[in-house]
């Protein structure tokens, strides 16, 4: 496994975590830092930093392009893995679309139902193609 791969699972770790428990985010994350018992990889907290400063538009991209399902009705885990995987495909220039689906998808396949990549693997797909720059972006 990367290490970018292994700082994705533990930005997911922290958002859901912060989402159980009802903590602030960016909170949790500092406490984590601080902590040190897990370590987190810079890439980690960038991916934490980033879903962040940006949910409320991931949320309604999520929302506006998940047909038949609500956010409150994803798996939490489902839910968060979309969130990075969005914001790796709109904010982090550095990675590649694909490798941003993928690595959303394989998050997926791991940690969540066996409907759960498909469902990742297309919404990201749509929301790629929403994309400025995009061929099919209008």
């Amino acid at each position: 496994m990367s290490a970018r791969s292994k700082a994705r699972k533990r930005a997911l770790d922290i958002l859901f975590e912060a989402e159980l428990r009802g903590l602030p985010v960016l909170e949790l994350l500092s406490e984590r830092q601080s902590l040190g018992e897990q370590p987190v990889p810079e890439y980690a907290a960038v991916l934490v930093r980033g879903v962040a400063a940006h949910q409320d538009q991931i949320d309604s991209l999520i929302s506006s392009n998940a047909v038949g399902w609500t956010l409150d009705r994803m798996p939490a885990v489902d839910r968060n893995v979309l969130r990075i995987g969005a914001y790796e495909l709109l904010w982090a220039d550095d990675v590649p679309d694909g490798v941003a689906i993928s690595e959303a998808v394989a998050l997926a396949q791991d940690l969540s139902t066996d409907a759960s990549p498909a469902f990742v693997n297309g919404l990201l797909a749509k929301i790629q193609q929403l994309k400025p720059g995009a061929p099919d972006f209008q």
